[in-house]
């Protein structure tokens, strides 16, 4: 989420005694026979900690599932500009990573947990013409290569060795781009994105115009030519599969926000934040299984 997405956000939290006025139902038309993704419940997304994104956890066995937002970030890590986290993942071998991203600079971060518990932060430079937000991470299923990507209407998504589970990952050097997601349709304000298999993965779109596909807040699947193993550019061929859910007791604008797949039951989640004030009561983590 961009700094104008979280001064939206900020606002509905502190306004929300005002907004509380707004309450029609909004619900999202019925989705197209290319749909393959079924809602199969939902559970309350908390507005501080569960706002931005989250991701199951395999290693260690029994891991509860990971969640961000503003009220996750650790206070030293904000006092040093990171002051933004997107939507993280956790790798097959135990290592958790949570994008962040500052107002100004040139740089990303990026904060893994290794599977012994350990936190380190690497930087990334940005590169010539790269976008400053950091919205998300998705690893690849062999655990070496991390997909990152950029907030807006973008043909790409970037491709570096995942920090601390690649053995070329140094926190004390530069986390590089090696190579590069050429996607073959634009793609807007994607929030995440996780891999379902080494050459496709599911993403959410916070979309509000509905141009690219012909309907807002997609749920998207990228296709890839071959697995991204970061010795060369991959092509993606993108599929907008379906509206997400968009259901509240208020009207107005509602922000889809981070993803997640579970290969262990198939299980496919993603946040979608409320209108108003209810950002408060009714933002929603969304459960999908295939048709």
């Amino acid at each position: 989420m961009p700094l104008r997405a979280r001064q939206r956000c900020h606002m509905a939290l502190t306004a929300a005694v005002a907004l509380a006025s707004a309450a029609v139902l909004s619900a999202a038309p019925n989705a197209s026979a290319a749909d393959t993704w079924t809602e199969v419940g939902s559970d309350r997304a908390d507005p501080l900690t569960e706002s931005q994104g989250l991701t199951s956890v395999e290693v260690p066995a029994g891991s509860a599932n990971h969640y961000t937002g503003i009220g996750t970030i650790p206070s030293d890590v904000s006092s040093r500009g990171w002051n933004h986290v997107g939507d993280p993942d956790a790798s097959y071998n135990g290592y958790y990573v949570e994008p962040y991203q500052a107002d100004s600079g040139s740089a990303k971060m990026y904060r893994v947990q290794a599977p012994g518990g350990a936190w380190s932060e690497y930087v990334h430079q940005l590169s010539s013409g790269e976008a400053l937000n950091n919205s998300w991470v998705a690893i690849s299923p062999d655990g070496q290569w991390m997909l990152s990507g950029e907030y807006g209407t973008m043909s790409r998504f970037l491709v570096f060795p995942t920090p601390g589970a690649n053995a070329s990952t140094s926190p004390s050097a530069n986390l590089p781009q090696v190579a590069t997601v050429k996607l073959d349709h634009a793609v807007r304000d994607v929030q995440g994105c996780d891999f379902v298999n080494a050459t496709q993965l599911l993403c959410s779109s916070d979309d509000p115009a509905g141009t690219l596909f012909g309907i807002t807040k997609p749920l998207l699947q990228v296709d890839l030519s071959a697995a991204a193993n970061g010795a060369s550019d991959v092509s993606g061929h993108v599929t907008a599969l379906r509206q997400l859910p968009l259901k509240s007791s208020c009207s107005g604008t509602f922000e889809v926000e981070g993803i997640d797949y579970d290969r262990r039951d198939g299980t496919l989640r993603v946040i979608v934040v409320s209108p108003g004030f209810c950002v408060l009561t009714d933002s929603k983590t969304y459960r999908f299984k295939r048709s």
